[in-house]
Parts: structure tokens; C-alpha cells; sequence
């Protein structure tokens, strides 16, 4: 896969989802900047993994749904590099409960955890790319986002938005030659859904075409395609990986 950019910046990337397109960046060479806000230790371990298959990866601390703390990770990025080339926005929390129980700091939470924090990201890092005429940010959203969920009404929302605010930041970034896409993952096979009870597990796999969970590792060869020169002319795109569940 060809990048003419040459580092990017994966929020959330200690672990699951995020860990995996981390991996998966860094082995076309392209120095990763790997986020996190709780857990030195996982995002330490994520950097010495590709830094001991001869990858580059720095660790970067930050809550990004603070817009000062992102302020913070980007001044650091660009004082190390000179430039950010793209942007995984994957950082992202659930909580959730039926929506006659969910009280409105469950709800602010997610929203600020999830949607807040990717316009913070695309706005800000629209500003720097546009100064150079390139860039190419993902969207990591969700199936949920696109069909809702009994449970998840602040998690369906959050998604929802991150879906229709991608297309927005597309249409904005299209003339200062910076991309925007989304990928929406069904059920992917994480440290969370290994989790589930056995019978559960299966019912969910019986409603999936492709009659699997998705691995980390097929969500992120779609963000590496869709950040990727292979993809200059898309934007605006939401790209289902679902295994057939949502078409």
C-alpha cells in the first residue's frame, strides 16, 4: 500500500481496534503516533511491538475530549515532526443501559467521549493539513451508529453523528486536499466480545451472513486502504465492514 504522508496519529490505540491499525500503519512505514489516556503500560507495550519489527511509533498521552489535551498532542507532534500526514480518530467508550435509566451524564459522556472528541480531531487537524495541501483523517464509527440498538441510545447517537459529521468534514476539506472517510465495524472479535456468554456469542454469529466476528486486523486493512494514496478520490465515505449484517 502506497502513502505519500509519512506519520500518523491513532487515538486510542492501546488496545483493541485501535492497537491493531497502529500495527498495521506502522508496518507500511509510516511512524505512529500511538494515543492513549489511562494505561502507559499497554501503549507502551503497542510501541515496543512495531518498534521491534523495525517500525517507528512515539506514545502520546491525552484525553481527547478535551479539546485543551488535544491542543497539547498536536503542538507535540508537529514540534517532533514538523507535520501531521493522517488521522485515526478511534478513541471511544460505551455505557450502556435502556434509555428510561440513563441519566444525562451517561448520555454527555459518550457524546463527548465519541462524537465530541472526533470533531475536535478533524477540526483541529484540518487547520494543519490544509497548510499543506494533503491529509487523510478516518472515522472509526459503528454498525450501531447506522441501525441504533435497544441499550446504546447515547452510543447509537454518538455514531450516528460521527457518520453524518464525516460527510460534512469531507465537503469541507475536498477543495484543501484533505480526505475524510468513516468505517462503521460490526461485531469484531475483541478483548469486550470474548467477554460474552458463549450462547449469546452464538446468536449474535447466527445473524451475521458471513457467519463470524470480524478480526481487528480486516477493520484495520480498511483504514490503511482508506487513508492510503490507493483511495485519493474517495471521501465522504462511510465503509461498512460487517460481515453482510448491514448492507
Amino acid at each position: 500500500m502506497k502513502f505519500s504522508g509519512s506519520n500518523v496519529l491513532v487515538t486510542g490505540a492501546s488496545k483493541g481496534i485501535g492497537k491493531t491499525v497502529a500495527k498495521e500503519l506502522a508496518s507500511f512505514g509510516l511512524k505512529v503516533w500511538i494515543n492513549y489516556r489511562s494505561n502507559p503500560q499497554l501503549a507502551d507495550e503497542v510501541m515496543d511491538e512495531i518498534v521491534a519489527k523495525g517500525g517507528k511509533a512515539s506514545v502520546i498521552k491525552g484525553d481527547v475530549s478535551i479539546e485543551s489535551d488535544w491542543k497539547e498532542i498536536l503542538k507535540a507532534i508537529i514540534d517532533s515532526d514538523g507535520a501531521l500526514s493522517y488521522l485515526v480518530n478511534n478513541a471511544g467508550i460505551t455505557k450502556d443501559k435502556l434509555a428510561i435509566r440513563m441519566s444525562i451524564d451517561d448520555f454527555d459522556d459518550v457524546i463527548n467521549a465519541n462524537l465530541k472528541s472526533t470533531f475536535i480531531g478533524c477540526r483541529d487537524v484540518l487547520k494543519l493539513m490544509s497548510k499543506k495541501r494533503f491529509g487523510s483523517v478516518v472515522n472509526i464509527s459503528s454498525i450501531i451508529g447506522e441501525i441504533g440498538n435497544a441499550g446504546q441510545t447515547n452510543y447509537s447517537a454518538s455514531k450516528g453523528g460521527v457518520n453524518t459529521m464525516t460527510k460534512a468534514f469531507a465537503k469541507e476539506g475536498a477543495i484543501r486536499g484533505v480526505r475524510f472517510n468513516a468505517i462503521t465495524p460490526g461485531f469484531i472479535a475483541t478483548n469486550m466480545t470474548e467477554e460474552l456468554k458463549p450462547e449469546i456469542k452464538e446468536n449474535y454469529e447466527k445473524n451475521i451472513p458471513m457467519g463470524r466476528f470480524g478480526k481487528t486486523d480486516e477493520v484495520a486493512g480498511a483504514v490503511a486502504f482508506l487513508l492510503s494514496d490507493h483511495s485519493s478520490y474517495i471521501t465522504g465515505e462511510i465503509l461498512k465492514v460487517n460481515g453482510g449484517l448491514y448492507t
